[in-house]
C-alpha cells in the first residue's frame, strides 16, 4: 500500500523589520505569501490528499488553508510541526545586524552541532518523525500534507537520509512554500522527492527564512 506525505514549508512571512520571528505570535502570510500557498495547492490539484495538517503557528496554518479549501478537509494542528526554539527569537541576526556581534550573546554559540542556541537537532528529528508518521497512519493508501518550517523539515529530511543533522543553513534545500515528499510503501520508506510550486512568482520565491 502506497501512502506519501507532503512536508509543506509554510510561504513568505510579512515581516518589515526583519527580525527572527520562530515562534512568536502575530507572523502572518505576506501577499506574495497567499500566492505561494495557493501554488502549492494547485500543484497538489489531481493528488490524492485526504488529510491536512498544520503546525499552530499562524503562518502555517494560512498557508494550509488553500489546500484544505481545495479538498474540502478541516485543518488539524500538530504541535510536533512546529518551528524549533531559538534564543535569538525578537531580535535581528542577519549580515551586519548586532545580535550575533552582542558580546552578551556569545555564551550560547559554543556549540553549532547541537546547536547550543536553540531547539537541538536530535530533538527536531525525533518530533518530526513523529508528526511524519502520525500523518503517514492518518492518511493510509493515500496523501497527508502537512505544512511546517525550514529548519524541521530539512532536519527531518536529512535524519531520513541518513546524514548528519549540523549543517551549513545555506545550504538546505527547503524554499518557500516547496513540497518536500516522503512516499511509503506500506510503513517503509521508499523515496523522498522535492518540489518548488511557486519558484515561478519570482525571484526570492522558494528561498527565504
Amino acid at each position: 500500500m502506497r501512502t506519501t506525505v507532503h512536508l509543506l514549508r509554510h510561504g513568505e512571512v510579512h515581516n518589515p523589520t526583519k527580525i527572527l520571528y520562530g515562534r512568536l505570535p502575530g507572523f502572518q502570510l505576506s501577499d506574495l505569501g497567499r500566492q505561494m500557498a495557493k501554488a502549492a495547492a494547485s500543484a497538489l490539484a489531481e493528488h490524492d490528499v485526504m488529510y491536512v495538517v498544520s503546525s499552530p503557528l499562524e503562518r502555517a496554518i494560512e498557508t494550509a488553508q488553500p489546500m484544505a479549501e481545495q479538498f474540502n478537509l478541516p485543518i488539524a494542528t500538530d504541535p510536533d510541526l512546529i518551528e524549533s526554539s531559538n534564543y535569538f527569537e525578537g531580535m535581528r541576526v542577519g549580515a551586519g545586524d548586532g545580535a550575533l556581534r552582542d558580546p552578551r550573546h556569545w555564551r550560547v554559540l559554543h556549540n553549532p552541532f547541537r546547536p547550543s542556541w536553540g531547539e537541538a537537532y536530535r530533538d527536531i528529528a525525533v518530533r518530526m518523525t513523529r508528526a511524519l508518521h502520525a500523518a503517514r497512519d492518518a492518511a493510509r493508501g493515500h496523501e497527508a500534507v502537512c505544512v511546517s518550517h525550514q529548519l524541521p523539515i530539512w532536519t527531518l529530511r536529512t535524519a531520513l537520509e541518513g546524514r548528519r543533522l549540523w549543517h551549513d543553513p545555506r545550504r538546505r534545500q527547503c524554499g518557500l512554500a516547496s513540497l518536500t515528499s516522503f512516499v511509503f510503501e506500506d510503513d517503509r520508506l521508499a523515496q523522498i522527492t522535492y518540489a518548488e510550486p511557486a519558484a515561478h512568482l519570482g525571484p526570492g520565491a522558494g528561498r527565504g527564512a
